[in-house]
């Protein structure tokens, strides 16, 4: 189920907003100038699918946004539980990697969930809201917009990033430690929204 939690920036004590309705979502992300849209769920598209399987299955939506935003590229990053040994060290370096408040200052990150789940908290205007996406969303969070991503303990994802820039993901870390003061993706998942 999609979500949106809102607090006020400090802390989790207080819920300003919580709602899974889509239209309220969009409504409420975009005075921020964050897009959310639902897009048709291909149930044909199995979770483990390749990037070509992937661009078959939603290319008529891709080609509308790239023609819409003019992006340069669109990739398709999967994460998955795997029986590889290395896949927990794998899956803890990335969500390690996106856990910290970051902006991009050259690109907005647009993200559609073709599988599982993840978080994008945005840090805007004195609160803190918590997307908690799934398959069906699209999350275009603006260039500039301080923000976190959260996949979990144990990431099960697929998803379309699209890029104005060709160089794809350029972080600009805050050093703030604003994220190990809300609540997780698994937290979030399990219904729990306080510390």
């Amino acid at each position: 189920m999609t979500l949106l939690t809102t607090w006020p920036e400090s802390g989790p004590q207080t819920v300003v907003r919580r709602t899974d309705d889509p239209a309220e979502i969009a409504a409420a992300l975009a005075p921020i100038g964050v897009r959310y849209e639902r897009w048709p769920v291909r149930e044909d598209v199995p979770r483990d699918a390749d990037s070509d399987a992937v661009f078959a299955a939603y290319r008529a939506e891709i080609d509308k946004l790239v023609e819409e935003e003019s992006f340069a590229t669109v990739d398709v990053v999967a994460l998955h539980p795997t029986d590889d040994p290395g896949w927990a060290e794998k899956a803890r370096a990335a969500r390690e990697k996106f856990l910290s408040e970051h902006t991009h200052d050259d690109d907005d990150e647009v993200r559609f969930f073709v599988a599982g789940a993840g978080v994008f908290y945005l840090h805007v205007g004195g609160e803190v809201h918590a997307v908690l996406c799934e398959a069906g969303d699209l999350l275009g969070v603006p260039r500039g917009t301080t923000h976190w991503f959260d996949m979990g303990v144990s990431p099960s994802f697929t998803a379309i990033r699209f890029f104005h820039e060709e160089d794809g993901w350029i972080g600009n870390f805050t050093g703030s430690d604003i994220a190990l003061r809300f609540p997780d993706f698994d937290a979030l998942r399990a219904g729990r929204t306080a510390a």
